[in-house]
């Protein structure tokens, strides 16, 4: 499952969510990927990623944005 690839430390990256334990945030992966470069690039400058830990970060980010916003009337 690709969330198990997700970890949580309050000592590591301020809390953030980062890549199996080491100090790759889910957000710079995100912001390489909205900014064009592709997973095979990604995986080439980062070796010590897998493509399941790119796949894992859209899954996170697509469950994080599934929220429902309550509009004041």
């Amino acid at each position: 499952m690709p969330m198990n690839r997700i970890t949580f430390n309050t000592e590591q990256c301020g809390g953030r969510p980062c890549i199996r334990g080491m100090r790759i945030r889910v957000k710079d992966v995100l912001d390489l990927l909205a900014a064009g470069v592709s997973d095979k690039e990604i995986l080439e400058d980062f070796p010590y990623l897998e493509a399941e830990d790119i796949k894992a970060c859209l899954v996170y980010a697509a469950a994080a944005a599934d929220h429902t916003v309550l509009a004041a009337s």
